[in-house]
């Protein structure tokens, strides 16, 4: 069965839409693809206490769905990930500590233990996506994700938090090379 691709959006907006996030809709439905592509509840704060219950009870993300998490909506899918099957993740710009930041702290996202087997264990294929020059989030965060998950790494040089780019090819080849759509 072919999986399904669901986005889920960082904090801080209130659409989906922005950046490379409705071109890469387009190009992964052209592969062939389901996507599902909106905007989550509390979109500004993205809190763990409305975004894991809607994307298990109104997403139904399950085993044969791939999760794109971009930056909040990365640690969302991890989150997911400890305690639901997967089919995998592409996590761009995550962090697994809040940063200091307040907003961050106030998601709920940092509260537990982080449970890096399961995350492992729920999913066939992980990759974690960052640039080498994100202003927002330390290198040293993307390298401790990478090394307790054991996923695929997409390093983009000057990628800084991928809020300017229009398109993605890093993902889009990475999507075709992991799930291929024949």
């Amino acid at each position: 069965m072919k999986p399904r691709f669901i986005y889920i959006h960082g904090n801080g907006g209130d659409d989906w839409r922005s950046a490379w996030a409705e071109w890469l809709k387009r190009e992964i439905e052209k592969l062939g693809f389901e996507t599902v592509f909106e905007t989550m509840p509390d979109p500004a704060a993205a809190r763990a206490k409305y975004w894991l219950p809607y994307m298990k009870n109104e997403l139904k993300i399950g085993e044969d769905d791939v999760i794109i998490g971009y930056s909040s909506g990365a640690v969302a899918a991890m989150r997911y990930a400890e305690t639901t099957k997967i089919k995998g993740s592409i996590l761009i710009s995550p962090s697994y500590t809040d940063l200091g930041d307040e907003t961050e702290k106030a998601s709920g996202y940092f509260d537990e233990k982080w449970l890096w087997n399961d995350i492992k264990a729920n999913q066939k294929k992980m990759a974690v996506v960052w640039g080498d020059n994100d202003p927002y989030i330390p290198q040293s965060e993307f390298a401790y994700i990478v090394l307790h998950l054991g996923a695929d790494r997409i390093k983009v040089p000057m990628g800084k938090h991928f809020q300017t780019k229009q398109d993605f090819m890093d993902i889009l080849k990475y999507i075709k090379k992991a799930y291929p759509s024949t």
